[in-house]
């Protein structure tokens, strides 16, 4: 079986940050392979804009060195000619003319001006776009997260934003909802007369939702602790991931009937504050451990100094609607785990009754992996084969993507960069979903703020603080083992 390549329109786009990691590691090898798979059409091009004086040539040589592990065959070449440069700053006029009139040479071209820079940058560029005549009617705007560190602050970056472009022109990029299996969650519930029917609350008894990072915080320490696991993991990933799970069936898959379900799901989060923060949600940290390559240091030593920043977050959320009431929600997040993983796991509710003499079925189970290995499990029950009585087993029912398909999945970025091209919002935020994700979390993080305890400590290589063990043993449950 082979994907369908769908061609697009011509397109022109700009990115913001061109020296910077994201652009390097993620951008640049995204369209070389959607160039690969034939799907840029030949007019195609993009321009880097960073501080750096570069020129074309210097920034073509950096891209090459960018996109070398990529399997291009005959297409490397022609994939750098596409790429052009300038050299360009946010706080002054430097650059700004000359991108100005290279945009110009294809007035007919569809123009995504992606802000890959650091989200203070966001504003100032985008009014320099404005000003400079360059937010047209086929101009895209494409900001990465965080927006904002809390409510105000998500406020002032859409306000500013949308004083330039309108908010069907601005795309609030969460990479996760690019992720094929994401994607097939909304297949899997609404495409199948299987499992809607059950997914509710008298069928289900808990969802839980792990990212797990087994690096820590390598070069990012900086950034890290001004904004911490809540902010960096649980406020845009993983409660995007709850409103898949939980939402209701939209009337379309178009953009706004989607993402008006995900704000439902939102603003029906039950509040935790200083009222319960305690009770229902775990900060930590980690310390020296080891982990696959070894020992590693604790947080603090990367950091270099005292720090009350969370490197893990475990919570229990709940939705107060009729299809999710008494429905625990289970969300962890951390790095120095374990183990690379982000999978969400179903839970169902056991068997009323037992017919198996001296044989407890366990409950059924849809294990929805996002990372590595792409796919989806169905753990059920079945006899154990062979003579000798009634034994059962619990055993998954394996649905790999690289399997099933025998394509090479492609990465999240290469189906959101083109998604904005042809105006498809529905796998990015809206403004009014940020704002009621900041909502539920401040009060979250303002609790921890007013709390004298510190984060709990947990050994690097661990899956956190016991205390997030205890968590979810105190509902007489317990976290699902990750399968990798």
């Amino acid at each position: 079986m082979t994907s369908r390549v769908i061609p697009v329109d011509p397109f022109t786009l700009v990115v913001f940050g061109a020296t910077g990691d994201l652009a390097r590691r993620k951008l640049l090898p995204a369209m070389l392979h959607r160039d690969i798979a034939g799907q840029l059409p030949s007019a195609a091009r993009i321009i880097g804009v960073a501080r750096r004086d570069l020129g074309r040539d210097g920034y073509r040589e950096m891209a090459r060195q960018s996109v070398k592990g990529v399997d291009a065959a005959g297409t490397l070449d022609a994939f750098i000619e596409r790429i052009d440069y300038v050299a360009a700053d946010a706080g002054d006029e430097k650059g700004w003319d000359g991108l100005a009139a290279l945009i110009a040479e294809r007035p007919d071209d569809t123009v995504v001006f992606y802000l890959a820079t650091s989200p203070d940058l966001f504003v100032p560029i985008a009014e320099k776009i404005g000003a400079h005549g360059l937010a047209q009617a086929r101009a895209r705007i494409v900001l990465e997260k965080p927006i904002g560190k809390n409510a105000a602050s998500a406020l002032t970056v859409n306000e500013g934003i949308g004083a330039v472009f309108p908010e069907a022109s601005i795309y609030r990029i969460d990479h996760y909802l690019g992720k094929e299996t994401v994607q097939n969650l909304m297949a899997l519930r609404f495409g199948n007369a299987l499992f809607e029917p059950l997914w509710n609350s008298s069928h289900i008894d808990n969802v839980q939702i792990t990212v797990a990072e087994e690096l820590g915080v390598e070069g990012r320490a900086g950034y890290y602790d001004t904004a911490g696991a809540m902010r960096d993991m649980v406020q845009n990933h993983m409660l995007q991931l709850l409103c898949l799970v939980a939402m209701e069936p939209p009337s379309s898959m178009k953009a706004d009937p989607v993402r008006d379900e995900k704000l439902k799901v939102l603003k029906a989060l039950k509040r935790v504050d200083a009222s319960n923060a305690g009770q229902v949600t775990v900060r930590g940290q980690y310390r020296a451990g080891a982990s696959a390559g070894g020992a590693v240091p604790g947080y603090l030593d990367e950091l270099g100094t005292a720090s009350g920043t969370e490197t893990f977050v475990a919570l229990k959320a709940e939705i107060g609607n009729w299809r999710w009431a008494g429905v625990p929600f289970y969300l962890r997040t951390g790095k120095r785990l374990p183990c690379r993983v982000s999978e969400i796991v179903v839970t169902f509710r056991q068997v009323p009754h037992s017919v198996f003499e001296g044989e407890t079925p366990q409950p059924n189970r849809l294990l929805i992996r996002l990372q590595p290995d792409e796919g989806i499990k169905l753990y059920l029950m079945i006899k154990d084969p062979g003579p000798g009585g009634m034994r059962l087993k619990h055993v998954s029912l394996d649905m790999s993507f690289a399997a099933a398909f025998g394509v090479r999945n492609p990465d999240a970025y290469e189906r959101l960069i083109l998604d904005t091209v042809r105006g498809n919002q529905t796998l990015f935020m809206r403004r009014d979903e940020v704002e009621a994700a900041w909502a539920w979390v401040d009060p979250i993080i303002e609790a921890w703020q007013a709390s004298s305890e510190p984060p709990k400590s947990y050994t690097a290589g661990t899956w956190g603080p016991s205390s997030a063990i205890a968590l979810v043993e105190r509902d007489g449950r317990s976290w699902a083992e990750a399968d990798v």
